[in-house]
């Protein structure tokens, strides 16, 4: 495995202005790569027993179905990290729909190298690849409405800073990242703390200046949240049928953003968007999303 100061200037920048730390994708790509080769020397047995070590061509990065690209950028970077000596060309931003058969990137360099880098490469850029695609899809579904969708912390550990950049990729928002960037009263802290009240006020007490999300489910709790000199910065609809939604919206006026969740499916985005809420939160956009088909092949 090559340093990541062999990696294209550009490319770093590029995976930095994603707002991705390199060095956590470096080291994820590394432990991802040592899955594959747990002895580096030994090298995957049958490119090294196959292709001769100076051999070198195109491999060809292609959708199989249609889709909206992401993890283009971290997939070009496992073929820098492997040695591949590689040339990137033709690569397409991540975010772009793409059809069935479009080329998203083409790679050039040292053939056993590209192919020992092909199934980390495609197994992530596949898997955000198929979050962008879900999450556009959300998009499409709530067009014409103000609502946004989110996305949750229901995520692959050690994934989530590249599922979270796969929402962004397909036109989502992102809700936190962790547990302390924002504080979020739900069932079990109202039952812990004695009531919505004393939860809100003990940690806005403890820790003030951070933002605070409540969990409702029925418009007394939301009334009593909203008589409040200060509300929270947000609260969350849980499990709400959408004309109780709507006249949440109504009595909020505006003054909180408004969640909604609990189990809503795409079927019933556009109703949900109808009602007026800011946000609809999606745990499947990273827990239970099916990957968008890439696949790399050898020029002939």
């Amino acid at each position: 495995m090559t340093s990541l100061d062999d990696v294209p200037v550009g490319l770093r920048d590029e995976i930095a202005a994603a707002g991705l730390d390199l060095d956590h994708v470096w080291d994820l790509l590394r432990r991802a790569v040592e899955e594959d080769l747990p002895d580096p020397e030994a090298g995957d047995p049958t490119s090294t027993s196959t292709i001769a070590l100076d051999a070198r061509a195109e491999a060809v990065l292609a959708a199989r179905e249609p889709g909206v690209v992401a993890g283009l950028g971290v997939a070009a970077l496992t073929f820098f990290m492997l040695g591949a000596d590689a040339t990137v060309t033709d690569r397409v931003p991540d975010g772009t729909r793409v059809a069935a058969g479009d080329v998203v990137m083409r790679v050039t360099g040292l053939t056993q190298r590209m192919l020992v880098a092909e199934r980390t490469a495609l197994n992530l850029a596949s898997h955000l690849s198929g979050i962008a695609t879900a999450t556009a899809r959300w998009v499409d579904a709530l067009e014409g409405s103000p609502t946004r969708v989110l996305d949750t912390r229901k995520t692959l550990p050690g994934l989530r800073a590249l599922q979270k950049y796969a929402v962004r990729c397909g036109g989502g928002v992102n809700h936190r990242s962790s547990l302390q960037d924002m504080a979020m009263v739900k069932d079990n802290h109202v039952i812990a703390a004695g009531g919505v009240l004393p939860a809100l006020e003990a940690i806005r007490s403890r820790h003030p200046g951070l933002p605070v999300e409540v969990e409702v489910t029925t418009l007394d709790q939301l009334d009593e949240l909203l008589a409040l000199p200060e509300p929270p910065e947000r609260i969350l609809l849980d499990n709400m049928d959408d004309a109780t939604m709507t006249e949440a919206v109504r009595r909020t006026g505006g003054r909180v953003p408004l969640e909604a969740s609990g189990g809503i499916t795409i079927e019933r985005a556009a109703r949900v968007g109808a009602t007026g809420v800011d946000f609809v939160s999606v745990g499947a956009l990273t827990h239970s999303v099916r990957v968008l088909d890439l696949g790399m092949d050898l020029s002939a």
